[in-house]
């Protein structure tokens, strides 16, 4: 295989184990600064130069884009999947994941944990969305910081309104997110290639940081992974277009709860903290899916007029439910069912003799036209009742003292 590293810092940690670990299995590796790249673009032919001249050919690309460079990196990144040039991290993984707003906004559709969190512009709407949160102490992220960098914990109400307003002022978005109490000064990161978690650790802040950053002096240590959370890092990278991703995790009474999903994660932490092969996984990985690039589904199957692909949900008390999928007569209709969603559960290229749930949903393939009748009228959003929006801790004391 030849694979090529994209990275501007050619003698990082994580750069050099990875470059190490693919020459160690015989593979042709090079690492190319994503800066160095021209692209481009003719009718039918996406191409790219690097330093001026006509680039090799490549059977695999793992970019390492820094978050200053997210935009030109992630375009390079688009090129090569234009090119069919196989990389395990897609451009709009990358894009998605960067954003901390847009990767709560994309899981929050899921059925997956994560810190209940706003975004607001106005001063007036910011004490509200504070209370909504259950109030302070809360937590004032940074949409753009990195390492810990941009992350406050916020004592009290008036504390957390005049810092919002004061990184507002200086043009900075914010989040503002619930303390969850039961992990303070410490997290998971758990480090997903493919479909599995490939090794995992508990990060502890030390003296009274609350961050627990190995940047900001935190310590880590190797853990064995709850299955809950190795599903839920997973699925989290899975969702946001990763096939390489260090997810974070609090640890919270619900059970895991996502803070961020990493895109470029670094090695030397976690390879430190696990003694572990981190670096000789994501590479076995990549030779193993080299000869299937990534694609946009969106671009690939929406050429054919008329066509595209549905989500069918199967509601409880649907004609579907009980019968096998060849007996509701999809195939016949022109409609292939891709994947069926059951719970937390994936179950690709379903058989026909599958027999469908209430609740399922399919992933289909087919008209447009005929998909369109099968679709359930969406249902209206029901407004929170105002026990519904009390903070959960105080909702607890309720129940004991009644």
């Amino acid at each position: 295989m030849k694979l090529g590293i994209l990275s501007a810092a050619p003698k990082c940690y994580s750069t050099r184990r990875l470059r190490q670990a693919a020459e160690e299995r015989g593979h042709d590796v090079k690492v190319l600064n994503t800066l160095r790249f021209a692209i481009e673009l003719a009718h039918g032919e996406p191409d790219l130069q690097f330093r001026g001249k006509d680039l090799s050919d490549y059977d695999a690309v793992l970019p390492r884009i820094g978050a200053s460079i997210t935009y030109f990196g992630t375009a390079v990144v688009r090129q090569f999947e234009q090119m069919d040039v196989y990389t395990p991290n897609s451009s709009n993984g990358i894009t998605n994941s960067r954003d901390k707003l847009r990767s709560l906004q994309i899981l929050s559709r899921h059925d997956i944990g994560i810190p209940h969190t706003a975004f607001v512009r106005e001063k007036a709407d910011v004490l509200p969305a504070i209370e909504r949160l259950g109030g302070a102490p809360i937590i004032i992220k940074i949409l753009e910081g990195t390492q810990g960098v941009g992350v406050i914990l916020a004592e009290t109400n008036k504390v957390a309104e005049a810092i919002i307003e004061t990184l507002q002022s200086a043009r900075q978005n914010v989040l503002i997110q619930r303390f969850v109490k039961e992990s303070k000064g410490k997290d998971i990161r758990a480090f997903v290639v493919g479909d599995r978690v490939v090794a995992a650790m508990r990060r502890v802040a030390q003296g009274d940081e609350f961050r627990s950053n190995v940047h900001r002096g935190g310590q880590a240590e190797r853990i064995e992974l709850d299955p809950r959370y190795e599903e839920t890092a997973v699925r989290a990278a899975q969702i946001m277009g990763l096939r390489m991703a260090g997810v974070d995790m609090l640890e919270g009474k619900s059970g895991p709860q996502i803070m961020e999903v990493n895109s470029s994660p670094g090695l030397e932490g976690i390879e430190g903290a696990t003694g572990l092969d981190v670096a000789g996984a994501v590479i076995d990985h990549i030779a193993e899916q080299v000869n299937f690039p990534e694609l946009d589904i969106r671009q690939r199957l929406t050429v054919t007029k008329g066509y595209g692909v549905a989500e069918l949900h199967v509601p409880e008390g649907h004609a579907f439910v009980g019968q096998s999928i060849t007996e509701t007569g999809l195939r016949d209709l022109d409609i292939v069912v891709l994947t069926l969603n059951r719970g937390t559960s994936v179950i690709s290229n379903p058989k026909g003799s599958r027999i469908l749930e209430a609740n399922d949903r399919m992933l289909c393939y087919g008209k447009h036209e005929t998909m369109r009748t099968l679709v359930p009228e969406r249902k209206k959003r029901k407004k929170k009742s105002k026990v519904q929006e009390l903070d959960p801790a105080l909702l607890e004391q309720l129940e004991q003292t009644t």
